[in-house]
């Protein structure tokens, strides 16, 4: 049952947009709808006279979006892979264009905003698991991943590998996440014994440091201050590090313990929070300039399950707002009966919930929820299926169902 149908994309819509697919986003009863804002244009004006702060205005253009979430609807459906979807990256220039990994090592490069068949490069297999995968800002033709076949690489559209950049050269080790800074030049990667390799563009290892006790399952650099590493792992910290001032494994800045093993930890994209996620039952939101206050805690039901994968909440690229995938839990204090797995979305200050996805026709576990650089698409990793929902001017040219599949070498017009 935890188990997916297929990869689907969500379209937001007018009221003058028709869709192919007739499937809505179900209303919940105990959905938190957010009131009707005030005119957006009064806001913009008020703040043109000088009567209304930047703050107030950016809280008005919030609460627009977030009731703009209840004109959701299913926009496609495929089912490209035999194993689940494990990793998930947005295209930095093209926001209707992103990359799906699988345990199974196969990546699915997918141009939804055109008709062309997306392209699927494929993996090895059993332990091929893409465990990060990262577009590369430089050249947007190409993208990096890591992965349990042991290697941190870079690759093209056609499946070509351009540079291996950490190599575990054992099956006992494998790298579980990375991260990269244009500005810097740099690509850290993490693995399962709790090793974070930095290096260069150009491939050479600056240092490889054993940073915590156990497996490193994310890394972050801060887009703000790219120097600022973020560092999580199942020994149940969140380490923050200042890569000028790396000696060792007991040079971070600041530890931040949790109860529980944490799946990720993400910079905000002004990068003054940091967002963590446990395997368990809790969120957290740590102020980057006050890291020894305690964080703010979102109580929130995802616990940890071998074959589904890690919950891992994120943030809106525009708006202080988080995105999580609900995993209702019986032994959770609020959990109610029949509670249904829906897409979670949090007010990033208050810790209020805000808003409730669901779809009666795609009902599992939505693991990983990540919007496009522009903010008005979400796509959703559910076992097998990846979701996506967009806004004008995106158009939903295809009907509901599994798109036919191209293998590499063939490259996606983008």
């Amino acid at each position: 049952e935890i188990g997916a149908e297929n990869m689907c994309l969500f379209c937001l819509a007018g009221s003058s947009r028709r869709f192919d697919s007739g499937c809505l986003w179900a209303g919940l009863s105990s959905l938190r709808v957010p009131p009707l804002c005030s005119s957006i244009v009064r806001a913009l004006h008020q703040h043109k006279l000088g009567t209304a702060a930047w703050p107030s205005l950016q809280q008005g253009l919030q609460q627009s979006f977030l009731n703009s979430l209840a004109s959701y609807r299913i926009f496609q459906k495929a089912a490209p892979f035999d194993r689940r979807a494990t990793s998930l990256a947005w295209h930095p220039t093209h926001p209707s264009t992103l990359a799906v990994g699988s345990k199974g090592g196969d990546i699915l490069l997918w141009n939804f905003g055109i008709k062309d068949k997306p392209t699927f490069i494929k993996g090895i297999g059993a332990g091929g698991s893409i465990t990060g995968l990262k577009f590369n800002p430089l050249n947007t033709n190409q993208f990096f991943t890591s992965s349990m076949e042991g290697t941190t690489r870079l690759q093209d559209f056609k499946g070509n590998t351009l540079r291996v950049f950490a190599s575990s050269d054992t099956c006992n080790v494998w790298f579980c996440s990375l991260d990269i800074s244009v500005k810097s030049r740099l690509v850290v990667t993490g693995d399962n014994v709790g090793h974070v390799i930095l290096l260069n563009m150009d491939g050479r290892e600056l240092w490889n440091l054993r940073m915590h006790k156990k497996k490193v399952t994310h890394v972050a650099l801060n887009p703000c201050c790219d120097w600022l590493l973020a560092t999580a792992s199942v020994d149940q910290t969140v380490k923050i590090w200042d890569l000028r001032q790396v000696r060792g494994k007991s040079s971070f800045l600041h530890s931040l313990p949790h109860r529980h093993p944490v799946n990720a930890a993400h910079f905000s994209p002004d990068g003054a929070q940091l967002l963590t996620t446990d395997q368990k039952s809790e969120i957290r939101v740590y102020s980057a300039c006050r890291w020894d206050c305690p964080p703010s805690l979102i109580p929130h039901p995802h616990r940890h399950f071998q074959h589904l994968t890690p919950i891992k909440a994120s943030w809106h690229p525009r708006y202080n707002l988080i995105v999580v995938g609900r995993y209702p839990d019986p032994n959770f204090k609020s959990c109610s009966p029949h509670e249904l797995r829906t897409i979670d979305v949090f007010d990033g200050s208050s810790g209020k919930i805000m808003y409730q996805l669901y779809d009666p026709e795609s009902s599992g576990i939505m693991s990983l929820n990540e919007f496009n650089p522009m903010g008005d698409t979400l796509a959703s990793v559910m076992g097998e299926c990846t979701l996506g929902q967009s806004s004008p001017p995106y158009s939903p040219r295809f009907s509901a169902g599994s798109p036919k599949l191209s293998a590499a070498p063939s490259t996606p017009r983008i």
